[in-house]
């Protein structure tokens, strides 16, 4: 296994790990956050738990490429939904960067998976 491709992972995996338990945990920043994209709790909760499977896989995915690859392509298109949701509801771009960021951080361990480690 490729040592960036595995500190990729972990990193891309922790981030999806903080942002989904605490969507579904429910906190009160992100109570606020749902409430201001117009969404509910409990969607934000089944949000919340996508990012905590798909993280999941990613590490899983260390072991098993393709649940790997199927992970992440399901987190980059999360991601895309993100931004579009926080573009649509008026918020500047700056609001969408985090999604925007961490998105494209997993579309390069998803290029990284399926050209570069795996086809080795």
């Amino acid at each position: 296994m490729n040592s960036v491709v595995l500190a990729l992972t972990v990193a891309v995996s922790l981030a999806f790990t903080a942002a989904g338990a605490a969507k579904l945990a429910a906190t009160d920043d992100m109570r606020r956050r749902a409430d201001h994209l117009g969404w509910s709790v409990r969607s934000y909760r089944v949000i919340g738990t996508l990012e905590l499977a798909g993280a999941a896989g990613l590490l899983v995915g260390l072991a098993l490429t393709g649940l790997a690859v199927a992970a992440a392509a399901a987190l980059v298109m999360l991601m895309a939904g993100a931004v579009a949701v926080h573009l649509r509801s008026g918020d500047a771009v700056t609001a969408a960067v985090p999604a925007a960021v961490l998105g494209a951080a997993t579309v390069v361990l998803l290029v990284l998976r399926v050209f570069v480690v795996d086809a080795a």
